[in-house]
Parts: C-alpha cells; sequence; structure tokens
C-alpha cells in the first residue's frame, strides 16, 4: 500500500478544558445532557444532534452514524427503517450504545442501554415533519439492500412520486423510532496533557443514579467515588427542527 508521508502516529489534539467537578454537574444526567447539548448547538457546532449507535448481533458489532432526533427522562430517540441492517440488528439484540462527540468544545457523551421501538403515532408524528423528498425517499429505499445501478432506485422513487401524487403520504410499515433507554451515561470531557476527567451515571431499576467520578492519564484511574445517589426528572428537551 502507498502510504502518504503523513505522520499518523502524531495526530493529536491538546485539550484546553478544566476538567469536570462535581460542582458542575446538575444532578438529574437528562437534565446535564440537555445542559452539553444546548451548549454544542450554541457553539455553532454543525450536526451537534449526530451520533454514533453502536449494535452487536453473533458476537459481531457494528456502528453507523444517526440523528437524535427527541429525547426525555423516557430515552434518546432516532429513527430508520427496521429493515435496515441495524433494524435486523436490534431486533435479535436490543443492547446498543450511543456517542456523541463534539471536538470543538471537547465533550463527548457515551451513553448504554436497551432500545425499543417508539409507538405507531409518535414515528407517524416525527415522519410528516420530514421533507416530502425524505418521506418519498423512505417508501423507495430498501435500505442496506445492493442495487446494480442508481437508476433502479430513480426508477423506485419517480413510482413513488406517482403513486402519493394527491394526499398525505402514509408511514411506511417498515419505518420508524427507536428509543434507547438508558441504564449508563458517561460524560467526558478533555483537559490538558490528554487527561479527560468522565463522570458515569448508572440507573438502576428503581431509577436512581449514582455517579463516579474518575481522571485518565494514560490509564483508567478511579479518584473518588460520590456517595450521593439522584433520582431522574421529568424533563424533555427537544431537538430544534
Amino acid at each position: 500500500m502507498d502510504k502518504s508521508p503523513l505522520d499518523y502516529a502524531g495526530f493529536r489534539h491538546e485539550y484546553i478544558g478544566g476538567g469536570l467537578r462535581r460542582t458542575d454537574l446538575d444532578p438529574d444526567p437528562v437534565k446535564q445532557f440537555h445542559a452539553w447539548f444546548s451548549a454544542a448547538i450554541k457553539a455553532g457546532i454543525h450536526d451537534a444532534n449526530a451520533m454514533t449507535v453502536a449494535t452487536c448481533m453473533d458476537g459481531k458489532p457494528s456502528a453507523r452514524v444517526v440523528l437524535l432526533k427527541d429525547f426525555d427522562e423516557r430515552g434518546f430517540v432516532f429513527f430508520t427503517n427496521y429493515a435496515s441492517d441495524k433494524g435486523r440488528q436490534l431486533e435479535k439484540n436490543p443492547n446498543a450504545a450511543l456517542v456523541m462527540y463534539w471536538m470543538e468544545v471537547e465533550r463527548q457523551i457515551r451513553i448504554e442501554g436497551k432500545v425499543e421501538k417508539t409507538s405507531h403515532e409518535e414515528s407517524e408524528e416525527y415522519f410528516h415533519t420530514r421533507p416530502i423528498g425524505a418521506q418519498l425517499g423512505a417508501w423507495a429505499s430498501h435500505q442496506s439492500e445492493v442495487i446494480d445501478a442508481r437508476r433502479i432506485l430513480d426508477a423506485r422513487l419517480e413510482e413513488m412520486k406517482q403513486r402519493f401524487a394527491e394526499g398525505q403520504i402514509p408511514l411506511p410499515p417498515h419505518w420508524g423510532g427507536y428509543r434507547l433507554k438508558p441504564d449508563r451515561i458517561e460524560f467526558w470531557q478533555g483537559r490538558p496533557s490528554r487527561g479527560r476527567t468522565k463522570v458515569v451515571g448508572r440507573v438502576s431499576q428503581p431509577r436512581r443514579l449514582s455517579a463516579r467520578a474518575c481522571k485518565n492519564y494514560g490509564r483508567l484511574q478511579f479518584a473518588r467515588t460520590l456517595h450521593h445517589s439522584y433520582r431522574r426528572s421529568g424533563l424533555v428537551g427537544r431537538e430544534p427542527q
């Protein structure tokens, strides 16, 4: 392989943030997520709602980028084709993880939990907020299917245009939302000298949280345990449309 003369090992960014302190955090992790998400939007980060969704089936992990479309105390929502690779994987193994990384503000959020499908009504409500082209595309595209030529997809799209030329485009039966219900949320903040501070929140069955602060200097070193627990509240935060 012809490699260009780039110093791949030397690619690094010096963090300038001050890390995280216990007093920086809202006791409710959803409110804390809302605060960081709002800050990312105010910072002018493009596609601030972009996130990686990781799934696993038969011991083989898979990941892709989707868009966060809603979140509240129930979980974090994204929409997709249920017949896609990720849809089939989540059908067999509902355990999944989300990662949001905002380099501009040196922050990352990791969320782990199980997914469930959103209701038909919720999926339909969001579907009809999408541009007409995107609605038609949901009908025309057999996501993750291999096609021989672009013209096949174009022909399907034209067929859908004719089919739904009048009236509202219905929600496809193979398309809708997933909601990841978190049992673990990790807030990550960069700091100088390649250090970083993590705060991990775990959600137990009674929906109470404990947080653990740790610092990472090359390897994970637990600094201390925060001994108080937190109760989740009902804050609702929506991604601006």
